[in-house]
């Protein structure tokens, strides 16, 4: 997500040390410095303020960053600078500090509700999310681990985990105590749970990531890549086999035939007679369509000549002619119609 003026002031703010802050501060009006440092209190409760961030921001200002790492920010010691060079006055600094404390007390109780549900199963989060709204969903995911997030929607049925992942997408606003009574009702409901469990075989486990790699795909490239990289940073084969879920040899249909053609062109004969030999009808019609006359001849001959190919010949010659699609595919210069 974009950052907004306000959280990248307070972020270069925060790799200063306190007196070049205060310093920097003294030509804001009183409002302003309430406005920046109340967005530094809460970057750092909420520890968005991570080096990465910081050295983006201060790039964007500055030419070069020069030195690694970022002095540790101290909120109390930050108001104590101001008061001393009398950038604000001693009530302004006291009513600041108490505003800084309430919204940290109110993070704490966030933290405090959110326990049940950061020491539930990944089943457990599944039966308490069973039939909930869609945006109590994202609340409940919202302060879990991307891998756990990523678990929990693949169990969940294909139409509670489409909503949901679209509600991600929307940048909604929730007031502190609508968002405190949704988490209150998905512990209450984890508390009722007694070591429930889910089974699942490894073929509904694949099912469930191919409908997650869909979905995906729907969505914007900048989002979907996103979400793919938290993926694989946290399981890297299960990001490996999302990503190859997203276009699949059963896809072929639904792929537009412009972009089926520029990858039929690269495919040489052999591994596509080996490929369509007892294909699904439907996919060899639309491979025979999107070929040249000189490349169904060729093709033809192919397949006239060649003995009868072993299963996994024929697994390895169909992943050759999906693995173009798939990286136009991550490129985003994939066209489908459908699935």
């Amino acid at each position: 997500m974009a950052l907004t003026g306000r959280q990248k002031a307070a972020l270069l703010l925060m790799s200063l040390d306190e007196m070049a802050a205060a310093e920097l501060l003294k030509g804001l009006g009183t409002e302003g410095i309430q406005s920046i440092t109340m967005e530094i209190a809460q970057l750092s409760v909420s520890r968005e303020s991570n080096s990465k961030h910081q050295e983006e921001v201060a790039q964007e200002f500055y030419e070069s960053l020069q030195g690694e790492g970022s002095q540790i920010f101290n909120t109390d010691r930050f108001l104590n600078e101001m008061l001393a060079k009398k950038v604000v006055s001693k009530e302004e600094a006291e009513n600041m500090q108490a505003k800084i404390k309430k919204s940290n007390a109110k993070k704490e109780l966030f933290k405090e509700l959110f326990a049940e549900i950061h020491s539930a199963s990944t089943e457990e989060l599944v039966f308490a999310l069973d039939g909930a709204h869609p945006q109590t969903i994202v609340v409940a995911l919202s302060e879990l681990p991307p891998k756990k997030t990523q678990e929990v929607l693949s169990l969940l049925n294909e139409d509670t985990r489409l909503k949901t992942i679209c509600r991600m997408t929307r940048p909604d606003t929730l007031g502190s105590n609508v968002k405190k009574r949704m988490i209150l009702s998905v512990s209450e409901k984890l508390k009722s749970l007694e070591g429930e469990t889910l089974s699942e075989t490894p073929e509904q486990h694949k099912e469930n990531l191919r409908k997650t790699a869909i979905m995906l795909s729907s969505m914007e490239k900048d989002m979907r890549d996103q979400l793919l990289e938290e993926i694989s940073n946290n399981n890297e084969k299960t990001g490996s086999t999302v990503r190859a879920l997203m276009v699949t040899w059963e896809d072929i249909t639904a792929i537009e035939d412009r972009s089926l053609q520029e990858t039929l062109r690269i495919v040489d004969s052999k591994t596509l007679a080996v490929a369509i030999y007892k294909a699904d009808k439907e996919i060899v019609e639309k491979i025979r369509k999107n070929i040249s006359e000189r490349a169904m001849t060729s093709l033809d001959e192919e397949a006239s000549l060649m003995q009868e190919p072993l299963e996994k010949e024929i697994i390895d010659a169909r992943e050759e002619v999906v693995a173009p699609l798939r990286n136009a595919n991550e490129e985003g210069t994939l066209r489908m119609t459908g699935r």
